[in-house]
């Protein structure tokens, strides 16, 4: 499950450990469109950083899903 677009803001948890991250930057690197997503309350941990994946006509992060069922961006 995905959302339509990928934004700066959003919430997603983490499939398997329910652990909430913040999306903090959306950006493009060569023909991919990359995400940095930090860890909800613990803002000194490392950032990862993960590849979008393009679905239907939505974006989705691999491993992660939207805390918000119908989201619409």
């Amino acid at each position: 499950m995905g959302v339509n677009k990928i934004q700066i803001g959003q919430l997603w948890k983490k499939n398997g450990t329910g652990d909430i991250y913040l999306v903090t930057r959306v950006y493009s690197e060569a023909l991919n469109t990359m995400v940095i997503l930090r860890k909800s309350g613990a803002e000194e941990q490392a950032q990862i950083r993960v590849r979008v994946q393009h679905a239907g006509t939505g974006q989705t992060i691999p491993g992660f899903s939207p805390t918000q069922d119908n989201e619409k961006f």
